[in-house]
């Protein structure tokens, strides 16, 4: 399917379709059991195996808490 879509990459596999399906919603700060859900894990740890961005300073959870904190509300 890659190559009749023009998508020259070596080692394309469908995996790779369903890790960008994932991580893209990561990132879009869906929530991980909204994710998990949607990625139909049984099991949480298997969704966070594809959030490569937890260790972002941003989304560590000292970082929103202390953002929280300091915002006065």
């Amino acid at each position: 399917m890659a190559h009749a879509a023009g998508i020259r990459m070596p080692r394309m596999h469908c995996h790779m379709l369903r890790h960008t399906f994932v991580t893209t919603m990561l990132d879009a700060g869906v929530s991980l059991r909204d994710v998990q859900i949607a990625a139909r894990h049984a099991d949480p740890r298997t969704t966070m195996r594809y959030d490569r961005a937890r260790k972002n300073v941003d989304r560590h959870p000292n970082y929103i808490l202390a953002a929280y904190m300091t915002s006065g509300t």
